[in-house]
């Protein structure tokens, strides 16, 4: 089945004169400076105008996914972003989505390891590390001679990355929004990417899970106790009820936050925490000062794991 599809995909990229991958450049996300791009010498309108498009978004990349496409006429713009750095390409419109990923995959992997991050932070100049453009256009011959190819792309694991986690599709909106017709607009791609994976969980992430795992069958037990009471107890209050069950959900919702990725997740977990001081402070009367303080101390031990585990910077692997 494999050898099916690499047939397939190999023989829309019949070898031929035109060039498929036109166009690449490596940027910094955080002011779109241009770090090192390929030399080309096409004229072709349509390419230019890609050019322009590839330009207009390397300046917003924070504002999108990390991995996008752009529809230009005849042509895809095509980048991804990783730690710090975008790295985009223009190629025909024919040249398959998981082929143009791994070209940039590729570009990225060589980049991380030739330049460290403190030079590509401090860089001032534009172009600062243009010598890379040997390597660039290295890959370019490579990716534009699909048979090349053959031997060193493993088809089968990047049509299922690409199935998994298809690239997002700018529309002509998004690049009216950067060059100035929609400032008012929010960001839709505020933070980063659906899907974005964190980093591996520490052990003292495990811990703090389990503590307010504790903590929240701790308040539901003692909620149950409480509606208990309620029923047998005219005079008993409703709200302890409430507080216990508000408690139980916000401790649960502190592990979920810890587990996986979310928009808005920090404010998120600092929210959370602000509950579960308010609902121990109303349950002052049923709770000593240490029951109290341990679990306050276990919700901000818990926001603060949430804090410190990020997104995975790292690009998607496509095995090349």
């Amino acid at each position: 089945m494999f050898q099916v599809s690499q047939h397939v995909y190999f023989q829309t990229l019949q070898p031929s004169t035109m060039s498929m991958v036109l166009f690449a450049s490596v940027v910094r996300v955080r002011d779109g400076l241009p770090l090192s791009a390929s030399t080309d010498f096409e004229q072709d309108k349509g390419l230019q105008d890609s050019k322009r498009h590839l330009k207009d978004v390397s300046k917003k990349l924070r504002q999108f996914p990390d991995r996008c496409t752009l529809k230009s006429g005849h042509y895809n713009v095509n980048f991804t972003s990783s730690l710090g750095v975008g790295y985009m390409m223009i190629c025909r419109e024919s040249y398959p989505n998981v082929l143009a990923f791994c070209f940039l995959d590729e570009l990225q992997r060589e980049f991380i390891v030739t330049y460290d991050t403190t030079r590509i932070s401090s860089a001032v100049r534009p172009y600062s590390f243009i010598e890379f453009d040997n390597f660039i256009q290295k890959i370019k011959q490579r990716y534009n001679s699909p048979r090349s190819l053959s031997t060193k792309i493993s088809l089968a694991d990047m049509q299922t990355e690409i199935k998994l986690r298809p690239p997002y599709q700018l529309s002509p909106e998004d690049l009216g929004s950067i060059n100035g017709f929609s400032h008012q607009a929010p960001s839709k791609y505020k933070g980063i990417a659906p899907h974005q994976m964190l980093e591996p969980v520490t052990l003292p992430g495990v811990v703090s899970c389990v503590l307010s795992l504790l903590c929240a069958g701790l308040n539901l037990l003692r909620g149950v106790h409480a509606i208990e009471s309620l029923l047998q107890n005219d005079d008993a209050d409703f709200n302890y009820v409430i507080a216990f069950f508000l408690g139980t959900a916000a401790c649960l919702y502190q592990c979920c936050l810890l587990a996986y990725f979310s928009v808005w997740r920090n404010i998120k977990s600092f929210l959370t925490f602000a509950l579960i001081c308010l609902c121990n402070m109303y349950l002052y009367e049923l709770r000593n000062v240490w029951q109290i303080l341990f679990h306050v101390m276990v919700g901000a031990f818990t926001t603060l794991q949430i804090r410190l585990r990020q997104p995975q910077g790292k690009a998607p692997d496509y095995n090349v």
